[in-house]
């Protein structure tokens, strides 16, 4: 994807949240490349401090990436971890649009084979257990400085699991790449990730 078809996708995410925060809709035009299912995550964090705010999304093409991303920021406004967003915080906040590509399942006998199969900054993945489901984007484990275990521990926690649970007998990880755009301050620049 273009850094203009990224920014487009920002500028939108911050748009239908800004309307969401005051109970309206948000007329967004998208390039035509956006009517294609793509999975895709809306990031809402604090800034400058970085804290995360709102973070949801959808990790499979199930919809048309213009509808998956309007989707995705109305329901970061409201991130069950977090108290609801307001319009004030939107202007104190930056936002980030992750695009997904199709979770694909990993490969491996022992579990030492599958870290050997992770690399850290590339890869994002989904944890299936136990009836249970943890997903984590490519950029968490860079941001926190984890390597390949630690990433499988916190994978394994997001889904409710015990944290040595992706060593379990049926777990099945997937994984996926992501490209990621982010403001750079509140209704800033558009970079690249």
């Amino acid at each position: 994807m273009e850094l203009t078809d990224g920014t487009a996708a920002v500028r939108a995410a911050r748009r239908y949240a800004e309307a969401e925060t005051r109970k309206g809709a948000a007329e967004v035009s998208l390039p035509e490349g956006f009517s294609e299912k793509k999975g895709v995550f809306v990031t809402i964090s604090e800034y400058p401090s970085g804290d995360l705010r709102g973070c949801i999304g959808y990790p499979e093409p199930v919809f048309p990436l213009k509808d998956a991303l309007r989707l995705s920021a109305q329901a970061a406004c409201h991130d069950p971890r977090f108290e609801d967003l307001t319009f004030d915080e939107t202007k104190e906040c930056t936002f980030e649009v992750t695009i997904l590509t199709v979770p694909q399942k990993v490969q491996y006998g022992a579990p030492e084979e599958l870290l050997s199969k992770i690399v850290v900054g590339r890869d994002g993945l989904i944890l299936s257990h136990r009836g249970r489901r943890g997903l984590l984007l490519p950029q968490v484990p860079s941001e926190f400085g984890w390597g390949a275990e630690e990433f499988l521990k916190h994978l394994s926690m997001k889904a409710g699991l015990s944290p040595n649970a992706w060593k379990e007998p049926g777990a099945v990880i997937e994984s996926f790449c992501g490209e990621i755009f982010a403001e750079t301050s509140p209704n800033g620049e558009v970079v690249r990730k």
